[in-house]
C-alpha cells in the first residue's frame, strides 16, 4: 500500500496532523500527500484552512520583517491564535514543513503549547525533518500519517484501483503499458485514466497504445474548468501534471486570457456583443464562458486580475524552486473566486 498509516475518523483524529512523505520526493509522491492532507481536515471538520507554502531555505524570501519568520510564514500566527480568542480555530495547512527556519518552528511551537488541547488544528506536509523544537513537539503530540515512495509494485495497485473507482476495466496489457508510459507518477496516471474514461470504459492494449504515444494529451481548459467549478484537488492534480510537461508561464498566461475573456463577458449586453468584442469566433468555447458569467463577481475578477499580476512577476523574478508553490497558491485562490465560496 501507498499509505501505510490506518485511516483516522472524526472521531478518533488528532487535532494534530503530520503527512510525512519520503526525501527527495516525486510528483506522485507529493500528489497523495496534499490529498491525504486534505482528507486530514475534511475529517477534522476543516472546510477552508489557512494555507502556508514555506519557501525553500536560502531563497530571497528569507528575508524578514521581524527577524523571526519571514513573510510567508507569519500568517500561522495569528491563524493559530484565532482558536484561544474566538473559540475553535479554522484550522492551518503547512505545506513544505521541513523547510522551516528553526526560529519559525520555535514561534509555532510555543503557539501551539500555549493552546489548550484540540483548540489549534493543524496539518503540517512535509518530506523531510521538521526542525526543533516544532518537530519533537508533534512527534508527541500529533498524529503521523506516512506516505511511502512509490513503487512500481504499490502505483500497479494505485492503478487497479483508480480504474475501477472510474468505472474502467482495464485490461492487464493495457495496465502495463500505461506504467511503461508513466512510472510511478500517479498523477499523471490518473490523467491518463479520466482522459480514457471519457471515450469508453473498456479499456484495452491497442486504446492505450494509440492514445498515448508519449505523454497525456492535457487541455489546459481542463484546468481551468476544476477552477471554475471550486475544486481544489481537481485543480491542484492538473497543475502537477502539467509541471511535467509544460512551463508555468504557459498556465499563467492561459489562465490570463480566461480572465480577460469573462470581462468581457461580464460586460457585455448579449453573446454576439460578447463575441465581437472578444475578437474570436462563436463556438462553444466562448458559450461555455458566456453561460457561466453570472457565476463569478466582477470585485474577484478584479481579485483574480491581481493576483494574475504577482504571480507573473514572482514567475520571472524568482528561483525556479519557488514556481511550484507560486501556481499552487494561485490555484486555491483561483478556485475561491471562481468557484463562488466568496458568494453568500
Amino acid at each position: 500500500m501507498i499509505l501505510s498509516a490506518p485511516k483516522a475518523t472524526l472521531g478518533t483524529m488528532k487535532p494534530l496532523v503530520v503527512i510525512a512523505g519520503p526525501r527527495a520526493v516525486g510528483p506522485g509522491e507529493r500528489d497523495l500527500m496534499m490529498e491525504q492532507a486534505h482528507r486530514a481536515l475534511d475529517q477534522l471538520g476543516v472546510d477552508s484552512p489557512t494555507r502556508i507554502d514555506v519557501p525553500p531555505k536560502g531563497t530571497t524570501f528569507d528575508d524578514s520583517s521581524d527577524g523571526a519568520m519571514r513573510p510567508a510564514v507569519q500568517e500561522i500566527v495569528p491563524a493559530l491564535q484565532s482558536g484561544s480568542l474566538f473559540g475553535g480555530a479554522d484550522g492551518v495547512l503547512v505545506v513544505d514543513a521541513d523547510e522551516l527556519l528553526k526560529a519559525e518552528a520555535e514561534v509555532i511551537a510555543e503557539l501551539l503549547e500555549l493552546s489548550t488541547a484540540g483548540e489549534s488544528i493543524a496539518v503540517f506536509v512535509a518530506a523531510g525533518a521538521i526542525p526543533a523544537p516544532l518537530g519533537k513537539l508533534l512527534r508527541n503530540k500529533a498524529e503521523t500519517l506516512k506516505v511511502n515512495r512509490i513503487t512500481e509494485r504499490s502505483a500497479g495497485e494505485w492503478l487497479g484501483k483508480a480504474a475501477r473507482d472510474r468505472g474502467i476495466r482495464l485490461d492487464r496489457d493495457a495496465s502495463t503499458i500505461l506504467l511503461n508510459r508513466f512510472g510511478t507518477n500517479v498523477a499523471a496516471l490518473g490523467q491518463a485514466l479520466d482522459q480514457l474514461a471519457v471515450e469508453t470504459n473498456q479499456v484495452d492494449v491497442e486504446m492505450v497504445r494509440n492514445r498515448f504515444k508519449n505523454r497525456p494529451d492535457e487541455p489546459m481548459w481542463h484546468y481551468v474548468d476544476a477552477i471554475v467549478a471550486g475544486d481544489q484537488g481537481t485543480a491542484l492534480r492538473r497543475l502537477a501534471d502539467f509541471h511535467q510537461h509544460g512551463h508555468p508561464l504557459q498556465l499563467l498566461a492561459f489562465l490570463q486570457n480566461d480572465v480577460r475573456r469573462r470581462s468581457v463577458a461580464a460586460a457585455a449586453p448579449d453573446y454576439e456583443t460578447f463575441v465581437d468584442w472578444d475578437g474570436g469566433k462563436a463556438g462553444w468555447a466562448m458559450e461555455k464562458v458566456w453561460k457561466q458569467r453570472g457565476r463569478i463577481r466582477g470585485s474577484d475578477l478584479k481579485l483574480a486580475v491581481g493576483a494574475l499580476a504577482r504571480a507573473d512577476l514572482q514567475l520571472k523574478t524568482s528561483p525556479e524552486t519557488t514556481h511550484r508553490v507560486t501556481m499552487e497558491r494561485l490555484t486555491v485562490a483561483m478556485c475561491r473566486w471562481y468557484g463562488g465560496a466568496r458568494r453568500r
